[in-house]
């Protein structure tokens, strides 16, 4: 039966091998036994009834609680040639009945309905006419009381198990605790054996929390390295979208807002220019985004703090789904913990306790030092033990040119002190900048001895530092109210008996990296892409429903230009094929022709074959051709006016991608003697090369990362010789 299964799986949906679970779980269900699947978002839950429904004989019944979800849905599967329909209140009568009438005559696969649709007497009297194999709850955690969306209606499906003894039932969902896992599979009965629970991390997803200061500036900075990328802005209230959304629009930006005050027709009317790529960027409440598929969103930002992590990892969920390289920045402030503060303290009983709880662990994940993957997968019951995931800011972030900080420490926590211990950062920074404020005056702190005395550094590098003496364990600030108090260590460093290392330059800035690690031309994505808007215009549909990104991205890579290259891409199935595969490979031709390029064959490609007319060098081809050639690394960085860190970037892939250079001639930029050398090629032995930190810590933070760096090709170098 697997074997009918993995057909299914290329000849409709165009790919070319399962997902980690998807096979399992799909034969669990053809099994005809019940299944708990618990899978994230991206991760191809919706292939594992997708697919067992185009094996059964009769109907399988999606159970989802968003109208636009379940439109989405059914569009995607008419594309690939599914008989595929939904039922819900946005059906006008005639539709309605018509779609009633296709589903007596046994020629729809699939039928979506809302909870609330299904437990109706009339869609129950026709279901029970007709052979139901299948009964699947997306979103399952709404059946859960410990659920951060439960929806009573939910729990009344588990009574129409007796009504279908036949029909094999099945839960999903991308966000649930052990505790919630367990609600779901007792109030369904289903057995442990029958659980599926994949990986909650998302691996595309770069996890970043930065402390929000100046959120405008900050946001302005972020997007400025997200050019023409679809991304979303989550805000805590109305009247915040709506101002951010004047601010960028003011700006230039392609955005429109999403909240629950806005009319109906507006709110439906920015969510479909968003999903059709009419627009960039949606700044919106919590209200938007449970229904969206869209797969190719590259960023996710929380300009506020969310209320809990189920919330904050079902939000950044929403970015990468195409499984391509998205951002997920957290602005973090104390201010907003006492927004949430205010609405948790209008609860009453467990349902108080149960939020403060999930309050707690948001800000002790945004506060985390460790890898973000660490506290964010623990929450969901899973034993995350990597110690560097490589795509989030703790495991990227290179401390460089640590300094001495104790003075700035001391005259930091000198106003604390002065000012009472009762008072946050931003209160303190003032007194110490000399701030005229209202606050300040009103409370003659200008009249302080500490009043007046940071004002050689700026606003940002004094909240830098508070940020960095709380995570020293220096200062600690009171989780709800935010005042900052002086630990036992901190009065070690006020009476000079410690020191502390620190920084000084503070790290406010955002890079924009390539979404996937494939070789593919811009150029020509870019063309395909519009085409592709083009095509999705005139049929009323959203591009992705055409292709994917990561499918277009996968032309722009090997070039296909016959039926049999182009199946071979990505989400090419028969279907879309017909419908699309003539149009692609014209446009495809057409470039090739024009720039003299060649196909290629995906299986073991490394670098796009071009003839030698078409070829154009890189920046790394041409400096590692010119170091190679003997030219000295001072005029290269002369000539090209750029700094040693990004020349031994080039290095690096020179050496990866076309041929070895010997880094020797790099090691005047290698102050520590032969000794720390060898010792670094033990630590490189030892705990691997893919990552820089680990051998930053195990060298106690005094071999910068530009040696590290030099010194890791260098060992790469002697490996590659020996060898």
């Amino acid at each position: 039966m697997i074997k009918k299964a993995e057909e299914i799986l290329k000849k409709v949906f165009g790919y070319n091998s399962f997902r980690p679970l998807q096979k399992e779980v799909i034969e669990n269900v053809i099994s005809q036994k019940d299944t708990l699947v618990i899978m994230p978002t991206g991760g191809g839950k919706s292939l594992t009834y997708q697919i067992p429904a185009l094996m059964f004989d009769g109907i399988t019944i999606v159970v989802s609680p968003l109208i636009s979800l379940m439109k989405d849905q059914v569009e995607q599967l008419k594309e690939l040639g599914v008989e595929a329909i939904f039922l819900n209140s946005s059906l006008s009568q005639w539709d309605y009945q018509y779609n009633v009438e296709q589903i007596k005559k046994g020629e729809v696969k699939l039928l979506y309905v809302a909870p609330e649709t299904l437990l109706l007497d009339r869609t129950l009297d026709l279901l029970e006419n007709l052979n139901v194999d299948c009964i699947t709850i997306d979103e399952a955690h709404c059946i859960s009381e410990w659920g951060h969306d439960f929806r009573p209606v939910y729990r009344e499906i588990a009574s129409l198990q007796p009504k279908f003894p036949k029909a094999v039932f099945m839960a999903l969902t991308a966000t649930a605790t052990p505790q919630v896992q367990n609600d779901i599979a007792n109030n369904l009965k289903l057995k442990a054996a029958n659980r599926f629970i994949a990986s909650f991390n998302r691996g595309n997803l770069y996890l970043q929390v930065i402390e929000k200061t100046f959120p405008l500036k900050q946001i302005l900075n972020f997007l400025d390295k997200h050019k023409n990328q679809s991304g979303i802005v989550y805000c805590f209230s109305r009247n915040q979208v709506d101002e951010l959304t004047e601010e960028l629009d003011e700006r230039g930006f392609s955005v429109k807002p999403y909240h629950a005050g806005l009319p109906d027709k507006v709110r439906m009317k920015n969510q479909e220019k968003f999903i059709k790529d009419d627009i960039q960027i949606i700044v919106a409440t919590i209200a938007f985004g449970m229904g969206i598929n869209k797969p190719n969103v590259r960023f996710v930002i929380h300009y506020d703090l969310p209320k809990n992590i189920e919330s904050y990892y079902q939000e950044i969920g929403r970015a990468g789904r195409d499984g391509l390289r998205a951002e997920c920045l957290l602005l973090f402030g104390y201010g907003d913990i006492r927004k949430i503060n205010y609405f948790i303290d209008m609860k009453e009983g467990r349902e108080k306790l149960v939020a403060k709880q999930h309050l707690d662990k948001l800000v002790r994940y945004a506060e985390s030092y460790e890898c973000r993957r660490i506290p964010l997968l623990t929450y969901f019951g899973e034993d995350y033990t990597q110690a560097n995931c490589g795509i989030c800011d703790n495991c990227t972030r290179e401390v460089k040119d640590l300094v001495d900080i104790t003075i700035e420490a001391q005259k930091f926590m000198s106003c604390v002190k002065r000012t009472g211990e009762i008072f946050g950062a931003m209160h303190i920074v003032d007194v110490l900048l000399g701030s005229r404020n209202q606050k300040v005056l009103d409370r003659k702190h200008n009249e302080l001895s500490t009043y007046g005395i940071g004002k050689e550094h700026p606003r940002e590098t004094w909240l830098s530092i508070s940020n960095q003496l709380i995570v020293k364990n220096i200062l600690r600030k009171d989780i709800e109210y935010g005042s900052i108090k002086i630990t036992e260590a901190g009065y070690a460093v006020l009476k000079g008996e410690a020191e502390v290392k620190g920084k000084l330059e503070v790290e406010t800035k955002f890079t924009s990296k390539s979404i996937t690690t494939l070789d593919y031309d811009k150029k020509l994505f870019s063309i395909l892409r519009t085409a592709r808007k083009n095509i999705a215009d005139k049929s009323g549909l959203p591009p992705y429903a055409i292709f994917p990104d990561k499918t277009l991205i996968e032309m722009a890579a090997y070039y296909p230009q016959t039926e049999k290259d182009l199946m071979n891409i990505h989400g090419v199935g028969e279907a879309k094929f017909k419908k699309y595969g003539a149009k692609f490979i014209l446009f495809i031709s057409n470039y090739c022709k024009k720039f003299n390029i060649q196909s290629v064959t995906p299986i073991g490609f490394d670098k796009r074959r071009k003839t030698e007319r078409g070829t154009k060098k890189l920046r790394h081809e041409i400096i590692g051709n010119e170091i190679n050639s003997g030219k000295s690394i001072s005029s290269i960085l002369n000539e090209y006016n750029i700094k040693i860190d990004t020349l031994v970037e080039h290095v690096t892939k020179y050496s990866n991608l076309v041929a070895p250079i010997n880094p020797h001639v790099l090691f005047e930029y290698v102050k520590c003697n032969a000794q720390v050398q060898g010792e670094v090629y033990k630590h490189f032995e030892k705990l691997g090369d893919e990552f820089l930190r680990p051998i930053y810590d195990a060298m106690n933070e005094e071999v910068s990362y530009l040696e590290l760096r030099i010194l890791k090709l260098a060992y790469l170098f002697q490996r590659r010789d020996s060898n």
